[in-house]
């Protein structure tokens, strides 16, 4: 894959397609954090001003030195998300594949949640000129067509986005201003003792975290999306960012403040958003923040893309279809996740029919994900031999904080937060049922050294009285040492149907913790007759083994090691190149097997979700004209001992 120089040079370009692709979540909180914290609650300066002062705190330690200074440190090659963090550490403890699995699952439960609110809330907006027109069925048709767009790229979808991102936030930071100018006092919120005295004086204060932490879902998309724009990028175009987002939090407070002691539902703008703009502007605020709602969608959904590519790398997802559509690194699409997200969307959107509504729902399992991102990276910082005392510091500090947060947003869980955790709960099955078969399968794959059937092998090649198979017959091969080959292909070569060939050719494929590796080694086990090829091949990589292997011939073939010519006397005059036929075993549960309770519970549910994937031999990449699937037992109980009487 060919990089470019925005993903690691900070550019005009970088920065423009960052505001496009990384900020739409965070950035489009203001549509709804002031009215989510105030509430049914009459507007009073301990909550208007303490509840300002926690959004400040919060994008700063949390969003600023947690994500954009602490977190982006822990990239993978330029990639991030909580899977290439994961990919750093989990050489060095088994146990990390539990937050990984639990924060990967529950920020791709959160990406259903976000295009809804944000959409939601923007459209709303025309409510304040046309009280009775219908948003749902308006906020469907945006969704839907957020999801036709995804299939071209984010580069494109970033381009696009980005110079309405820079018009959205000037408009945040112009409006927050005029409206400070009319109460300047609210500048005071800056000093932290204010959110402290909302959080323990305030009656509910705490409480209110829930609404709090919205400001913040989007940092952890902020760091999913690393490796689409990076780390220079962001940190650049982030104090751009944050600086227009208290603008305009701070224009709020103001505007709230001239309301004191009335309810929201009293007054003609029930959104502190679109107060504090002009009358003569609110057509075109709304029609700003509606396409800035469309962008925020993006975010998590190409989070989402990143996450499902990594997982599958990592065998904690079923090998579905993975679209690059474009030649620039880190950039995927994936159909089958596009039309998940699509449904869970609209469904969403049906249940919860407005955004307020789903703001009781919102943030919750974003807070898990975080937990699970604050361990990944404490351990990240232990591999790096950071002093243990600034270890202890940062979990002590981020699980305060994020506990704090995590505590507060349970109480939606009665009110909607429920949604999103039984979809968690439903991905952490499916990445746990896969990792485990994973381990399963391995564990009763028998493996034999392959030196002991070379000559078997060579004599078969040479066995005329046997029907040739194939000119190169090529073997996919699970077995990582290069000594071995599964018992199963010995069997499918000398007795299944003996498969005479010229050359018989055995793949290994290595999945690395490094984003883009693209390595290969050949072991030339018998000349002439007999090769083993290993590609190292990085957790992002299409595994676009026929095209792979077929540059490796050519090397080997250039530099003399391999005859690819036919050696039929009358093809070989012509110097005709055989064909190649490439076989892949594919397992099955035998119905007689050994497994116990549990182990037999999931591998057949394993299998049963494999029916809903794509084969292997697509997801290899190979020529399907050539490729012969065999299906194989998984593991096959000993025969018993059978007494049976003969009769005459």
């Amino acid at each position: 894959m060919n990089n470019t120089s925005h993903a690691h040079r900070i550019s005009g370009a970088g920065l423009l397609i960052a505001l496009g692709i990384i900020y739409g979540d965070i950035g489009t909180s203001p549509l709804y954090v002031m009215k989510a914290i105030i509430g049914a609650t009459p507007i009073n300066a301990t909550l208007v001003y303490g509840g300002i002062s926690c959004v400040v705190w919060t994008l700063t330690l949390q969003t600023t030195i947690k994500y954009v200074i602490l977190t982006l440190r822990a990239d993978n090659k330029g990639e991030g998300g909580i899977f290439s963090l994961f990919a750093l550490v989990r050489r060095h403890a088994k146990w990390l594949t539990i937050p990984a699995m639990v924060g990967g699952s529950a920020l791709l439960a959160d990406g259903i949640i976000t295009p809804p609110i944000s959409v939601s809330s923007a459209i709303e907006g025309l409510k304040i000129i046309y009280p009775e027109i219908p948003t749902v069925p308006i906020v469907i048709g945006i969704l839907a067509l957020i999801f036709l767009m995804q299939s071209f790229g984010t580069q494109i979808v970033g381009k696009a986005f980005g110079p309405v991102m820079l018009i959205w936030f000037s408009m945040l930071a112009f409006l927050g201003i005029l409206s400070v100018m009319e109460h300047p006092e609210i500048l005071k919120s800056l000093n932290p003792y204010f959110a402290y005295d909302l959080l323990v004086n305030y009656p509910g204060g705490f409480w209110l975290l829930g609404a709090v932490f919205l400001c913040t879902t989007g940092a952890e998309a902020l760091y999913s999306d690393l490796g689409h724009c990076g780390k220079g990028n962001i940190r650049i175009s982030w104090a751009f960012v944050k600086s227009c987002l208290l603008l305009n939090y701070f224009g709020q407070g103001a505007w709230l403040m001239q309301y004191e002691g009335k309810n929201l539902t009293s007054l003609d703008t029930t959104n502190p958003f679109y107060g504090i703009m002009p009358d003569w502007f609110l057509i075109f605020g709304i029609a700003i923040a509606t396409i800035a709602a469309v962008i925020a969608s993006q975010a998590l959904i190409t989070g989402s893309f990143t996450l499902i590519g990594e997982a599958i790398r990592l065998n904690m997802w079923p090998k579905v279809r993975l679209i690059y559509p474009t030649n620039v690194k880190g950039q995927i699409y994936v159909p089958s996740i596009n039309r998940l997200l699509l449904l869970g969307c609209v469904g969403v959107v049906l249940y919860f029919k407005e955004s307020a509504n789903m703001e009781a729902a919102y943030g919750l399992a974003i807070t898990v994900t975080m937990l699970m991102t604050t361990t990944l990276l404490s351990y990240y910082l232990l591999t790096k031999r950071v002093a243990k005392i600034w270890i202890g510091l940062f979990l002590a500090v981020y699980l305060a904080i994020e506990g704090s947060f995590l505590a507060a947003n349970l109480i939606k869980f009665p009110h909607g937060g429920w949604v999103t955790l039984v979809i968690g709960t439903l991905l952490i099955s499916v990445m746990y049922i896969w990792l485990k078969a994973y381990y399963i399968k391995k564990r009763l794959t028998e493996y034999v050294p392959i030196k002991e059937y070379v000559p078997a092998l060579r004599e078969l090649s040479e066995d005329e009285s046997i029907p040739k198979y194939t000119t190169h017959l090529v073997f996919m091969t699970s077995a990582e040492r290069t000594s071995e080959i599964e018992s199963k292909i010995i069997y499918s070569i000398f007795q299944k149907r003996p498969k005479r060939a010229d050359i018989y050719w055995f793949i290994h494929v290595n999945t690395m913790d490094e984003p883009y590796t693209m390595e290969y080694k050949v072991n030339v086990l018998a000349e002439r007759d007999v090769v083993r090829i290993d590609f190292r091949l990085g957790f992002r990589v299409e595994q676009r083994i026929n095209l792979f292997f077929r540059k490796v011939v050519e090397d080997l073939v250039q530099n003399g090691e391999v005859d690819i010519t036919s050696r039929y006397s009358s093809l070989s005059k012509q110097n005709v190149i055989g064909d190649f036929r490439f076989v892949v075993l594919e397992k099955f549960l035998s119905y007689e097997n050994d497994l116990p309770f549990w182990e037999n519970t999931i591998m057949k549910s394993y299998f049963y979700i494999k029916e809903f994937t794509t084969s292997e031999g697509k997801w290899f990449g190979l020529d399907t004209s050539s490729v012969k699937i065999e299906k194989v037992p998984l593991i096959i109980k000993p025969a018993r001992q059978l007494e049976m009487k003969r009769i005459v």
